[in-house]
C-alpha cells in the first residue's frame, strides 16, 4: 500500500514537471486566471529542479533539469527502488 502511494506521488511529480515545462512556453501575466495554478506548479517543482539546475553545466538557453529529474524519477525511483 505504501509503495503504491509513493508510486502515485512520484507520477504526480513527473506530471507537475511536464506541466511546468508546458506553462513555460506561454507568457502568463499576474492577472491571468492561470496565474495561481502556474505559481503553485512552479513552487512545487522548483524544489526538485533548482538543485539539479545549479549542478548541471550550461547548455545555452536550454534548461535540461526537467529531463534529468524526470529520468531520475522514472528510472531510479519508480523502476529500481519502488518497482512500479
Amino acid at each position: 500500500m505504501i509503495v503504491e502511494l509513493l508510486c502515485g506521488v512520484t507520477q504526480l511529480a513527473v506530471l507537475a514537471i511536464i506541466a511546468r515545462v508546458i506553462l513555460s512556453w506561454f507568457p502568463i501575466g499576474p492577472t491571468s486566471p492561470f496565474a495561481p495554478i502556474a505559481r503553485v506548479i512552479f513552487q512545487l517543482t522548483e524544489t526538485m529542479l533548482g538543485p539539479v539546475r545549479r549542478a548541471l553545466p550550461l547548455a545555452g538557453p536550454l534548461d535540461l533539469s526537467p529531463i534529468v529529474v524526470i529520468l531520475f524519477l522514472q528510472i531510479v525511483v519508480q523502476r529500481l527502488i519502488l518497482g512500479c
